[in-house]
């Protein structure tokens, strides 16, 4: 499969659609959504072909560029995490700090201070030591199912999946507080990935108010100020959870669609991003980040959401 997946890329990227999609794509804002660092190396190189092919651009300049006070440049580049992976400190950020290039991690507020597991990676683990939700045969394939119940519901399957677990969850420490500030020092702004990381879409609306809410004051106080971003549990909102996020005051809020975004972004707290890991092909990032990789994936109907 990643044989077939990296000769598709390549393909793609030797087309004559890409050139036409780059000059395109000069003129958005490529905001890049990582998770955390599976493959240091590869990753590096993004770094350094980033560095080489666009500009590096900060949340601050993303957020003034939204109300107008501000250009950002051709082939503007953002370089975002999801969830507070620990790898983000220990390998990401000492790559983007020797290379001068800012970024966002958005942080699950509740795993701070914790050894807990995100429940998407605890989900499948557990179905993949042999424990089985219904008759969903793999572990993505259980997590989507899982993403797509109402919240609640949601639970009570995970509650199941523990129970049924011979040797319980295995511990993943997590960031620290004080660990924030490091990151913030060292030009990663940190944001809010909502307390949990539920599909907010899939909670009752007291719900969505706490995840929002609560995740906030844990980084209010652990930053020495409010967090000004945040990235929407697996891209999902409505106006229901949009509008939470404006009455607390957020400037810039991101989805996790596959799409590049308009400069200046029409809706701040409706950012497009594209999907990438660290261990993606050069091939990869380069269709990724002409535009081509997104359209032929809305073309074939493709969801490549975690």
């Amino acid at each position: 499969m990643k044989g077939a997946r990296r000769a598709w890329d390549a393909a793609l990227r030797i087309s004559p659609a890409q050139p036409v999609y780059r000059r395109r794509s000069s003129a958005r804002l490529a905001a890049l959504a990582y998770h955390g660092i599976d493959d240091p190396g590869r990753f590096e190189e993004h770094l350094d072909h980033l560095r080489r092919v666009a500009r590096p651009v900060s949340l601050d300049d993303v957020i003034e560029a939204a109300r107008g006070q501000k250009v950002l440049p051709r082939s503007a580049v953002l370089i975002t995490f999801d969830d507070g992976d620990r790898s983000v400190l220990e390998i990401a950020m000492p790559m983007l700090r020797e290379r001068g290039m800012p970024s966002v991690a958005f942080v699950v507020a509740g795993l701070l201070d914790t050894d807990i597991p995100l429940w998407t990676a605890e989900a499948a683990e557990l179905v993949a030591v042999g424990v089985r939700g219904g008759r969903v045969p793999s572990p993505p394939e259980v997590v989507r199912t899982l993403k797509r119940l109402p919240d609640a519901e949601r639970l009570a399957r995970m509650g199941e999946l523990r129970r049924a677990a011979p040797n319980g969850t295995r511990l993943t420490p997590q960031l620290r507080r004080d660990e924030l500030r490091i990151l913030e020092s060292a030009g990663v702004a940190i944001g809010n990935h909502s307390l949990t990381h539920p599909c907010l879409t899939r909670c009752p609306e007291d719900k969505v108010v706490h995840e929002v809410s609560s995740a906030h004051d844990i980084l209010t106080e652990a930053l020495g100020r409010e967090p000004r971003s945040f990235a929407y549990p697996d891209g999902d909102r409505d106006e229901g959870v949009r509008g939470v996020l404006a009455s607390c005051g957020y400037e810039a809020a991101f989805l996790f669609d596959h799409r590049l975004s308009p400069v200046p972004p029409p809706d701040p707290l409706g950012i497009s991003r594209v999907r990438v890991s660290s261990g993606a092909s050069l091939d990869r990032l380069r269709i990724v980040l002409s535009g081509l990789h997104p359209a032929v994936h809305r073309l074939r109907g493709v969801d490549e959401r975690r």
